[in-house]
């Protein structure tokens, strides 16, 4: 298929905009306090971790996007810091387990001659209070993501761009084990063929191991208005089932989109149509869907489980 040829994400959301209304859900905001005057934004899902449910979160000022990384827990429907805690000068958190292992990580930027670089960073440890780097990614790529595979061994998402990837798109690759993860591996990943338009973008969020061996990928996709950089920003949460055995993927589409949350603020005008679709809650047929909305809040939203059919739970 020529990359003229595949879907634009426009086309797919005005596909999902038809009977929008018959799909709104329970939606709702996070509140948080003991961050003074910083949003909070781009949070993974709650997860158990220390004898208690945690979420990270990117913590900025609205001016900047030089963040820090949070972990918080609940208390009387606020999000507050878990004491003592550490924090990390990273931005878009996220986590999972390899193993029973909790992995954590997020993407590290730096001004290297006025422009700003970026890299994935990857935590481990048995619980929040016990991260220990081992490993961060090429200079460059965001969207790096780990998931436990059938076979033991374990799948890797990348996200690259420029001449191989374009605005961005998705590989995979294989490793046997953690310390097996290298920057060789990474460049080294298969591309997922026909994923998307050339002037589109998209990467992996969040992967979940399906009982029937294949993994359930919670992803974004986006593009430009007008296609042309410094536009304005569409980000929507898609989905997508993905075969590791025959590298293929199937039953790609958008699951959320802004106009299905709560109205609120934008860190910046051209970021007011942008969902992170940064972690999944998955109960029977119905999921929570955590994301970062227009750069500036948290939300969540119940929509139905992408991954629930026969097999596949």
């Amino acid at each position: 298929m020529s990359k003229k040829d595949i879907k634009r994400v426009r086309e797919m959301y005005s596909e999902f905009q038809k009977g929008l209304d018959e799909r709104r859900k329970n939606t709702g905001k996070l509140y948080f306090k003991g961050v003074g005057k910083n949003d909070v934004y781009n949070i993974t899902a709650p997860f158990n971790s220390a004898n208690r449910t945690v979420i990270a979160g990117r913590v900025e000022l609205r001016e900047h996007e030089y963040s820090n990384v949070i972990f918080f827990e609940e208390i009387d429907n606020v999000w507050v810091p878990v004491q003592n805690a550490p924090t990390f000068k990273l931005q878009d958190p996220f986590i999972t387990f390899i193993a029973g292992e909790l992995i954590f990580g997020g993407v590290e930027i730096k001004d290297v001659g006025g422009v700003l670089e970026w890299k994935t960073v990857f935590f481990r440890g048995p619980d929040i209070f016990n991260l220990v780097e081992f490993f961060h990614g090429p200079a460059g790529m965001k969207d790096i993501r780990l998931c436990d595979l059938e076979n033991g061994k374990i799948g890797v998402f990348t996200r690259p761009q420029g001449d191989v990837g374009g605005r961005g798109t998705i590989g995979y690759a294989e490793i046997s084990k953690l310390e097996d993860l290298t920057t060789e591996v990474i460049e080294g990943a298969v591309l997922l063929e026909d994923k998307f338009h050339h002037l589109d973008w998209g990467g992996v969020n969040e992967a979940h191991l399906l009982a029937n061996g294949e993994i359930g990928v919670l992803a974004h996709a986006a593009y430009y208005e007008d296609d042309h950089l410094m536009e304005e920003r569409h980000y929507y949460a898609t989905s997508f089932i993905f075969d590791p055995v025959l590298k293929k993927f199937r039953d790609y589409k958008i699951i959320a989109s802004r106009d299905q949350f709560e109205d609120g603020p934008a860190k910046q005008k051209h970021l007011t149509n942008v969902i992170f679709s940064s972690g999944l809650k998955r109960t029977d047929e119905t999921i929570t869907l955590y994301a970062g909305v227009s750069d500036a809040e948290a939300h969540w939203i119940e929509i139905e489980d992408p991954f629930w059919s026969e097999g596949q739970q």
